[in-house]
């Protein structure tokens, strides 16, 4: 019965190894039985902003969501929201160009559309992240602070991401 959409994506081809899909393929939905007519892509290879008008258009009939899994990066982003980037709030998917990261275009969830969820799931681990997260114990306006759930948020922190 599951449904399974993408928080973010690089704007690569569709076989590229460092696209999420292709990612999250090879590592789970490769070995669970979820139909692909139930997994739903970013089309990012069209290019941020034609990717991001086409996701907006399948994101608006999942709404809301029953769980949104989410991780944090070293410096406080999540999904393609990257510190210090301004979006259109009234958005429910944002083309981003000038990513910090490589590729700097991507398509992405904006906080708005995470926030359509009944739950929330914060995944951060790894010593790299330490800086971030005691910058958001501290107040630091990172996007993952952002973030807010029609239900209930679950934060799991590894010890390294702790403890430095």
């Amino acid at each position: 019965r599951w449904h399974i959409y993408f928080g973010d994506e690089r704007c690569l081809p569709t076989d590229d190894p460092e696209r999420n899909s292709i990612m999250a393929q090879r590592a789970w939905l490769d070995h669970v039985a979820i139909p692909q007519s139930q997994i739903y892509p970013i089309a990012a290879e069209l290019g941020a902003a034609e990717g991001a008008a086409a996701y907006a258009i399948v994101i608006a009939k999942a709404l809301p969501f029953d769980m949104v899994l989410l991780g944090m990066g070293e410096d406080g982003h999540t999904a393609s929201l990257f510190p210090g980037h301004l979006h259109d709030e009234s958005e429910w998917v944002h083309a981003i160009a000038h990513a910090p990261k490589p590729p700097t275009d991507r398509v992405s969830l904006s906080l708005k559309c995470l926030g359509r969820s009944r739950q929330m799931m914060l995944l951060v681990t790894g010593a790299t992240k330490y800086a971030a997260l005691a910058g958001w114990s501290t107040g630091a306006r990172l996007p993952i602070a952002l973030l807010r759930s029609e239900g209930e948020i679950l934060l799991l922190v590894d010890r390294v991401a702790i403890e430095g």
